[in-house]
């Protein structure tokens, strides 16, 4: 039996402030699966509900030596399924107003992946593979390449590193190099880019498989448009790299059954859609009417996300037989902006400046057509999600949205989607103006919607995949 430990700076539904936080909730499941002894560890923040609290079990304590400092840290486990999870406890660190962006980021995550190490021995576990997770996770590559290799126990695992957003790199002054993360001067030439300390590159070089999650995603970094400046040191590492597309949780993401709809539906019988369309046009004091299609987007209000597109020639489309229903926080400009239009709008455009995941779903059910035009998207969730309510995704092709939405052909009837290249705001509405379009021919729309919602999203066929990277590391 494979083991393998997933290791991460958080995951649903512990704590999470995003993407990583769905791989890290689902992915070990989906692996366990398979019959692999799957355990996953992530830090002990002290944001975790009390109700997971209260069935965890203590499993043990030891002291973190990382350079003259001597922590305190308590290991505890939740069993989540069919996976283990194991918490690191230390509340000097964890105990915290957020789980990221503290001044002391560095040393927390050193400590964590330190901890992570240390406590193999104790838990009698040494995985087959310790697949970690960014740049929080990215240390215990490294530690095990730079600082544990010569114990033979240590020295037997396989490492796989990803890449979730190369945009979060974990870049520190050389200063600390040994006063906090522990390492000597001979790992300097590992960690070293651009005259800093780059957490990113050191797992890079140092792990065995490299991954990130999609195959567009992949092959893009290689470009230094999208490699946050590390393109050269992607391609050196090229032949180890692999690109595996995220999964969803369709069994929370399933409008057939789904408590946060008022109106269940399934692709057998659509009637409730039509019901949850008005509902959500109720919510967000839109005219009701059926043969207007609502046009939704979910996201972090950031330029990145396309926003700057929206804003060039969203009014020129609120002319169109159209509503607009945004649900997001974010950049103060755009949450001014999209406030503002729905003053202007009234009963054309829908605006909730906040994020809560009951709602996001009433949304994804409730709206026809769903707009993601991103600048960039490493692999994308909520295309995805969008189609398992059957609401049609509109992209930029993109990263993963890529490789998860294919243009609808009217003439063959295949395609899950509506997609555009270029990162212009009147390609973009274009590729809207289309999807309306099709929209007022039943029979096409009937067919793009069956499309939608038939492609196979789960986390089975991304499981698979790294799957088959662990088995080749551990055969070779």
């Amino acid at each position: 039996m494979k083991k393998i430990l997933i290791v991460g700076g958080e995951a649903v539904p512990f704590a999470s402030t995003g993407g990583l936080g769905d791989v890290m909730g689902s992915l070990p499941e989906a692996l366990a699966q398979s019959g692999a002894d799957v355990r996953a560890v992530m830090p002990l923040y002290s944001s975790i509900d009390d109700t997971y609290r209260a069935k965890m079990e203590k499993v043990c304590e030891f002291t973190v030596h990382l350079a003259w400092r001597r922590q305190y840290c308590g290991v505890y486990a939740y069993k989540n399924g069919s996976a283990t999870y194991y918490f690191i406890d230390n509340e000097y660190y964890f105990r915290r107003s957020s789980i990221y962006g503290q001044y002391d980021d560095g040393e927390r995550y050193a400590f964590f992946c330190h901890a992570v190490l240390d406590m193999l021995p104790l838990i009698g576990f040494f995985p087959d593979v310790l697949h970690a997770n960014d740049w929080q996770a990215a240390m215990t590559v490294i530690y095990l390449k730079q600082k544990y290799g010569a114990d033979q126990r240590y020295g037997d695992i396989k490492t796989v590193y990803t890449i979730h957003n190369i945009d979060y790199q974990g870049i520190f002054d050389f200063a600390i190099l040994g006063d906090v993360f522990d390492l000597p001067a001979e790992a300097r030439p590992c960690v070293e880019f651009d005259g800093c300390i780059n957490l990113t590159k050191g797992a890079m070089v140092c792990c065995d498989r490299l991954t990130t999650v999609s195959r567009s995603y992949a092959g893009e970094l290689q470009s230094p448009y999208f490699s946050g400046r590390l393109s050269a040191i992607i391609h050196q590492q090229e032949y180890k790299m692999h690109g595996i597309v995220n999964g969803i949780d369709t069994d929370y993401y399933n409008p057939d059954g789904d408590h946060d709809l008022k109106f269940s539906y399934s692709i057998e019988n659509m009637a409730g859609k039509a019901e949850n369309k008005a509902d959500l046009q109720r919510m967000f004091s839109l005219a009701e009417s059926p043969t207007t299609p609502v046009v939704a987007m979910i996201s972090r209000l950031a330029s990145h996300k396309g926003f700057d597109l929206v804003r060039c020639v969203l009014e020129e489309m609120l002319q169109w037989n159209i509503q607009f229903v945004l649900l997001g926080t974010g950049e103060k400009e755009l949450e001014d902006y999209f406030s503002d239009l729905a003053r202007r709008y009234p009963g054309k455009v829908g605006v909730m400046l906040a994020f809560n995941k009951a709602i996001a779903k009433q949304v994804y059910a409730g709206s026809d057509i769903f707009l993601m035009p991103s600048k960039s998207e490493p692999c994308g969730l909520s295309q995805m999600i969008a189609s398992a309510y059957g609401t049609v995704p509109v992209v930029r092709a993109i990263g993963g949205l890529r490789d998860t939405i294919h243009p609808y052909n009217p003439e063959t009837k295949e395609g899950n989607g509506i997609t555009f290249a270029s990162y212009n705001a009147h390609d973009m509405m274009d590729a809207v103006r289309r999807a309306v379009d099709l929209f007022e021919s039943e029979k096409d729309w009937r067919a793009l919607v069956h499309n939608a919602m038939t492609v196979d999203f789960s986390w089975s066929a991304s499981a698979a995949g790294y799957l088959s990277i662990y088995k080749d590391l551990i055969e070779t």
